[in-house]
């Protein structure tokens, strides 16, 4: 149950998506008119920068810690934790999760690829061009964010109910098999065990064959 110690990590960048997100709503419309289009661009766009930005560190937090605490939910949780019971609509949420830490995975992978490429470039280039390829990596990256704050609760809900389950799950099995070895030997009490088959007489001849 290593994978537990990740959970704290993932409920936190939960809340900073969040609060990125809400952040950003609370001002959004004071760049627009009434219709909803932006009268201050540069207000408007700085102000989604902003908001990208945060949310793309906490979708890093999800990158380092995710794979691990929804392999060891998947791992821990039985089949009747998703029909029934107080995880079971977390658990069919989490569907859609594996794609959107793919996705967001493979956006960081193709930023990593951008900086070797800009310090195998021109001296100087990186300092003239890396400002503004993070602005649109974070940009690309904040529809994975917006999944992440949705999907991403019922992740921490699912593995914070099951790591704090093993102890009495554990106790629960024990009990289940030494009820059952008790029937079975109260089953057997009094039988007599079946006595074995007498070996063949000596040079007896094997039916069917002929010497």
């Amino acid at each position: 149950m290593a994978w537990r110690r990740h959970i704290p990590a993932l409920a936190s960048a939960v809340a900073g998506i969040r609060q990125a997100s809400d952040a950003w709503d609370a001002v959004s419309d004071s760049f627009c008119d009434t219709d909803g289009w932006p009268v201050d661009e540069h207000g408007y766009e700085d102000g989604k920068v902003k908001r990208d930005a945060e949310a793309w560190r906490h979708v890093e937090v999800f990158l380092d810690h995710g794979p691990e605490v929804l392999a060891g939910v998947r791992a821990t949780a039985q089949g009747a934790d998703y029909v029934e019971g107080p995880i079971s609509e977390d658990l069919r949420s989490l569907r859609g999760i594996d794609r959107t830490l793919e996705h967001a995975g493979q956006l960081q992978r193709e930023w990593d690829q951008i900086l070797v490429l800009m310090d195998a470039s021109m001296p100087g280039s990186r300092k003239l061009y890396e400002g503004k390829a993070k602005e649109d990596r974070n940009a690309d990256g904040w529809h994975y964010a917006d999944e992440l704050a949705i999907r991403g609760p019922a992740l921490v809900r699912a593995a914070d109910f099951l790591a704090g389950r093993p102890d009495t799950q554990q106790s629960a099995h024990t009990e289940r098999a030494r009820v059952a070895l008790a029937r079975s030997a109260s089953g057997l009490r009094g039988a007599l065990p079946a006595s074995p088959p007498a070996p063949p007489a000596p040079n007896a001849p094997v039916p069917g064959r002929s010497r």
